[in-house]
């Protein structure tokens, strides 16, 4: 069972590449710390992604990379053509539901680079782990975000209100869930059918 998986468990589970069609998604390393802060910097990112701050620094992307090691997350740096672009992981600190998150730098938005990635790493979660689902949400006002959790077959379960920190207040989120069979048969259909 996933709860008696250890975090270290864990952390070696996000050493290994996954290979898109044009992504490559591996570990962060304390050598993209220039990168993460670079992409990860721009307020349009923080105001939709719930723990990152605003201003986002070197140090914070240092305390990330160092963080992975300890932290109960699957972490991912999404690369196209050898370039970091964002960032993908899935977080499981409630294992019973865990929760996909990412986030790609503003000039590859509008790409399905985020789909991409995320499909990536949801296939890789249901191989390699013992869970029947995972979560998602996306703000209210961020409708690309959640028209990648709809193109990956998550299903819209309500609205909350989550905090941001980057907003230093909360903001509805629309939540999601994608359980294992659903994945599995978007799968069986054909990855021809789930659009890009």
């Amino acid at each position: 069972m996933l709860q008696d998986i250890p975090p270290r468990a864990l952390h070696e589970a996000g050493r290994c590449v996954l290979e898109t069609e044009r992504l490559a998604l591996r570990k962060p390393t304390l050598a993209d710390v220039n990168a993460i802060a670079h992409l990860a910097s721009d307020r349009r990112i923080a105001e939709n992604t719930r723990r990152l701050p605003h201003p986002y620094s070197q140090g914070d992307a240092v305390e990330f990379v160092r963080g992975i090691a300890t932290n109960r997350e699957t972490v991912f740096l999404v690369e196209k053509d050898h370039t970091p672009i964002g960032m993908v992981g899935v977080d499981w600190r409630e294992p019973e539901a865990p929760e996909l998150g990412y986030w790609l730098g503003v000039d590859y938005w509008g790409q399905g680079l985020a789909t991409e990635a995320a499909r990536a790493v949801i296939d890789f979660t249901f191989e390699q782990f013992d869970t029947g689902q995972l979560r998602a949400g996306a703000r209210v006002a961020n409708p690309a975000s959640r028209n990648v959790l709809e193109k990956c077959g998550f299903q819209w379960s309500g609205v909350e209100l989550h905090r941001f920190e980057s907003l230093g207040s909360s903001t509805p989120v629309d939540c999601f869930r994608l359980t294992r069979s659903v994945w599995a048969s978007l799968k069986n259909w054909g990855s021809s059918t789930m659009r890009r």
